[in-house]
């Protein structure tokens, strides 16, 4: 296992060590678990598509039904 160093504010080390002797785990422990989870996130949020970002406003928005198949809708584009 490899070892890295980092600063804290003494005020986190304080929540850290806390945490640690509620847990009874070494301080390394909870930083690890916290440092997993946080990367775990972020490859979910990278693998998100448009359609996972936008779906909550999908279908909200108003006019007309057959924008997309109607020939009328697409005068003048591509003149």
């Amino acid at each position: 296992m490899t070892t890295i160093t980092c600063k804290i504010p003494e005020r986190l080390d304080a929540e850290l060590e806390a945490a640690a002797r509620q847990r009874r785990v070494a301080k390394s422990t909870i930083v690890r678990e916290a440092l997993e989870q946080r990367l775990k996130r972020s490859r979910k949020v990278a693998a998100l598509t448009a359609y996972d970002l936008a779906k909550s406003v999908c279908g909200t928005l108003r006019g007309p039904s057959d924008l997309a198949t109607n020939p009328k809708y697409m005068e003048g584009f591509g003149a």
